[in-house]
């Protein structure tokens, strides 16, 4: 029998939000909601908070910035960022990026949906507000190899060092003068 989709409203809510790895993440729009075809996520972050530099296999990414700026590194490109900036990150593409304002807050579309299950999967914990938790491990903080190891099985690769030096010149660049 075929999924039949239903319409729906949904907005920012402590009861769709999770805290992962420092950040906020809300689940506006899930895979089961949209027969597989997208995910629409709100995320919240501060620097220190980013993922490390990855490649998703699986799926394109869509980032439209609401708030605060940014670097993203597409393997040798970059761009600058900024709140009403809308960037496209196609599947297979190394890409990193670098949040450089107090708070960098997006909206997440990834096309086919399916990213929230790995968000879920690992270590994340419900939201008691809609701030950015106070408390919790981040990326750089952290032991990331449950990350490393969950990632493979949503088609998600994380960079070492060595390919992030190859595949990203340009964010290498970055994390050596940031110190």
């Amino acid at each position: 029998m075929q999924n039949v989709l239903k319409a729906f409203k949904r907005r920012e809510a402590i009861g769709s939000s999770v805290n992962y790895m420092g950040s906020l993440l809300t689940f506006l729009a899930e895979s089961k909601d949209t027969g597989g075809a997208f995910s629409l996520f709100e995320i919240l972050l501060k620097p220190g908070n980013e993922p490390p530099p990855h490649i998703h296999h699986s799926e394109d990414e869509l980032y439209y910035v609401l708030e605060g700026e940014a670097s993203v590194y597409v393997e040798v490109e970059e761009f600058a960022v900024k709140g009403g900036d809308c960037i496209f990150l196609p599947r297979e593409k190394a890409h990193a990026f670098i949040v450089k304002s107090q708070r960098f807050r997006m909206l997440f579309l990834t096309q086919p949906g399916g990213a929230e299950d790995y968000f879920r999967t690992m270590t994340s914990s419900p939201a008691s507000t809609l701030e950015l938790p106070r408390e919790t491990p981040t990326y750089s903080t952290a032991d990331i190899q449950e990350a490393i190891k969950l990632g493979t099985q949503y088609g998600l690769e994380f960079l070492d060092p060595e390919r992030t030096k190859e595949l990203l010149p340009g964010f290498h660049e970055a994390l050596l003068t940031r110190g």
